[in-house]
Protein backbone atom coordinates (compact mmCIF):
# COMPACT_ATOMS: atom_id res chain seq x y z
CA UNK A 1 0.00 0.00 0.00
CA UNK A 2 1.08 3.53 -0.79
CA UNK A 3 -0.57 6.81 -2.28
CA UNK A 4 -0.16 5.73 -5.63
CA UNK A 5 -2.42 3.04 -4.89
CA UNK A 6 -4.97 5.66 -3.49
CA UNK A 7 -7.99 6.56 -5.37
CA UNK A 8 -11.67 8.17 -4.56
CA UNK A 9 -14.53 5.93 -4.04
CA UNK A 10 -16.79 4.74 -6.73
CA UNK A 11 -19.24 7.80 -7.73
CA UNK A 12 -17.50 9.93 -5.82
CA UNK A 13 -16.34 11.99 -9.08
CA UNK A 14 -18.84 12.67 -11.37
CA UNK A 15 -18.17 14.43 -15.17
CA UNK A 16 -19.40 17.39 -15.44
CA UNK A 17 -21.76 17.59 -18.11
CA UNK A 18 -20.21 20.03 -21.24
CA UNK A 19 -22.81 21.61 -22.77
CA UNK A 20 -22.70 23.44 -26.32
CA UNK A 21 -19.89 21.42 -27.98
CA UNK A 22 -20.99 20.52 -31.11
CA UNK A 23 -23.59 18.43 -32.66
CA UNK A 24 -21.68 15.31 -31.56
CA UNK A 25 -21.87 15.20 -27.80
CA UNK A 26 -26.11 15.59 -28.64
CA UNK A 27 -25.60 19.11 -26.26
CA UNK A 28 -24.84 20.82 -28.94
CA UNK A 29 -26.60 24.24 -30.37
CA UNK A 30 -29.04 25.25 -27.55
CA UNK A 31 -27.45 23.59 -25.11
CA UNK A 32 -30.46 21.41 -23.51
CA UNK A 33 -32.36 24.83 -22.61
CA UNK A 34 -34.62 24.57 -25.54
CA UNK A 35 -35.27 26.83 -28.32
CA UNK A 36 -36.87 30.22 -27.59
CA UNK A 37 -38.73 31.63 -24.68
CA UNK A 38 -37.10 33.56 -21.56
CA UNK A 39 -34.97 31.01 -19.95
CA UNK A 40 -33.34 29.96 -23.27
CA UNK A 41 -31.18 33.66 -23.08
CA UNK A 42 -27.96 33.91 -21.13
CA UNK A 43 -28.34 36.43 -18.30
CA UNK A 44 -31.42 35.08 -17.26
CA UNK A 45 -32.41 34.99 -13.65
CA UNK A 46 -35.71 34.41 -11.43
CA UNK A 47 -36.66 36.45 -9.05
CA UNK A 48 -37.89 34.82 -5.59
CA UNK A 49 -41.12 34.05 -5.26
CA UNK A 50 -41.90 34.64 -8.66
CA UNK A 51 -44.62 31.81 -9.55
CA UNK A 52 -44.67 31.90 -13.60
CA UNK A 53 -46.81 35.03 -13.73
CA UNK A 54 -49.59 33.78 -11.16
CA UNK A 55 -49.74 35.48 -8.01
CA UNK A 56 -47.23 34.42 -5.76
CA UNK A 57 -47.87 33.08 -2.24
CA UNK A 58 -46.00 35.61 -0.07
CA UNK A 59 -48.89 38.16 -1.88
CA UNK A 60 -52.01 35.52 -1.68
CA UNK A 61 -52.11 35.12 1.86
CA UNK A 62 -53.38 37.68 4.17
CA UNK A 63 -51.28 39.65 6.84
CA UNK A 64 -52.56 39.91 10.44
CA UNK A 65 -51.35 41.92 13.52
CA UNK A 66 -48.48 44.35 13.88
CA UNK A 67 -45.08 43.21 15.16
CA UNK A 68 -43.17 45.71 17.01
CA UNK A 69 -39.37 45.93 15.93
CA UNK A 70 -38.21 48.25 19.08
CA UNK A 71 -40.10 45.53 21.60
CA UNK A 72 -37.68 43.69 24.07
CA UNK A 73 -38.31 39.78 24.35
CA UNK A 74 -38.09 39.10 28.18
CA UNK A 75 -37.53 35.34 29.82
CA UNK A 76 -39.99 34.93 32.48
CA UNK A 77 -38.70 33.83 35.93
CA UNK A 78 -40.78 32.80 38.71
CA UNK A 79 -40.17 33.25 42.61
CA UNK A 80 -41.04 29.72 43.13
CA UNK A 81 -38.42 28.51 40.76
CA UNK A 82 -35.92 31.38 42.43
CA UNK A 83 -36.55 29.58 45.62
CA UNK A 84 -34.73 26.45 44.94
CA UNK A 85 -31.82 28.42 44.07
CA UNK A 86 -29.51 27.98 47.24
CA UNK A 87 -27.47 31.12 47.22
CA UNK A 88 -27.99 34.46 49.21
CA UNK A 89 -27.52 36.71 46.37
CA UNK A 90 -29.27 35.46 42.78
CA UNK A 91 -27.25 36.43 39.52
CA UNK A 92 -28.11 35.90 35.60
CA UNK A 93 -24.64 33.30 35.94
CA UNK A 94 -27.15 31.30 38.58
CA UNK A 95 -29.69 31.05 36.45
CA UNK A 96 -27.85 29.86 33.99
CA UNK A 97 -26.27 27.16 35.84
CA UNK A 98 -29.70 26.08 37.46
CA UNK A 99 -30.97 26.04 34.22
CA UNK A 100 -34.19 28.86 34.51
CA UNK A 101 -32.17 30.76 31.24
CA UNK A 102 -30.39 29.48 28.47
CA UNK A 103 -27.63 32.53 28.08
CA UNK A 104 -26.48 35.02 30.16
CA UNK A 105 -27.32 37.65 27.16
CA UNK A 106 -31.22 37.08 27.84
CA UNK A 107 -33.31 39.76 28.90
CA UNK A 108 -35.05 38.17 32.78
CA UNK A 109 -38.10 39.42 34.41
CA UNK A 110 -38.82 37.81 37.57
CA UNK A 111 -42.38 37.35 38.10
CA UNK A 112 -44.53 36.85 41.53
CA UNK A 113 -46.04 33.36 41.41
CA UNK A 114 -44.60 32.01 44.44
CA UNK A 115 -43.21 32.76 47.69
CA UNK A 116 -39.69 33.55 49.19
CA UNK A 117 -38.58 31.93 52.14
CA UNK A 118 -35.31 33.15 53.01
CA UNK A 119 -34.10 37.25 52.12
CA UNK A 120 -31.95 37.04 48.70
CA UNK A 121 -30.70 39.67 46.53
CA UNK A 122 -31.62 38.90 42.90
CA UNK A 123 -30.61 40.59 39.82
CA UNK A 124 -33.31 40.82 36.76
CA UNK A 125 -33.45 43.55 34.25
CA UNK A 126 -37.34 43.73 35.56
CA UNK A 127 -39.38 42.70 37.87
CA UNK A 128 -43.62 42.39 38.37
CA UNK A 129 -44.68 44.47 40.90
CA UNK A 130 -45.90 41.87 42.96
CA UNK A 131 -42.46 40.34 43.00
CA UNK A 132 -40.80 43.19 44.47
CA UNK A 133 -43.03 42.93 47.36
CA UNK A 134 -42.34 39.59 47.68
CA UNK A 135 -38.90 40.18 47.54
CA UNK A 136 -38.90 42.92 49.62
CA UNK A 137 -40.91 40.92 52.34
CA UNK A 138 -39.22 38.06 52.61
CA UNK A 139 -35.86 40.46 53.65
CA UNK A 140 -34.02 40.87 50.07
CA UNK A 141 -33.51 43.54 47.89
CA UNK A 142 -34.26 43.49 44.11
CA UNK A 143 -31.59 44.84 42.13
CA UNK A 144 -32.52 45.99 38.20
CA UNK A 145 -29.83 45.28 35.65
CA UNK A 146 -28.91 47.94 33.25
CA UNK A 147 -30.11 51.17 35.15
CA UNK A 148 -28.00 52.83 37.44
Amino acid sequence: MNLSHLHPAKKARKKIRRVGRGPGSGRGKTAGRGTKGQKSISGYSMKRGFEGGQMPLHRRVPKRGFTNIFGKQYREVNLLRLERIKKKEVKLTDLVESGLIKKETEQVKILGRGDLSSPKIIHAHKFSQSAQEKIEKAGGKAVLIGKS
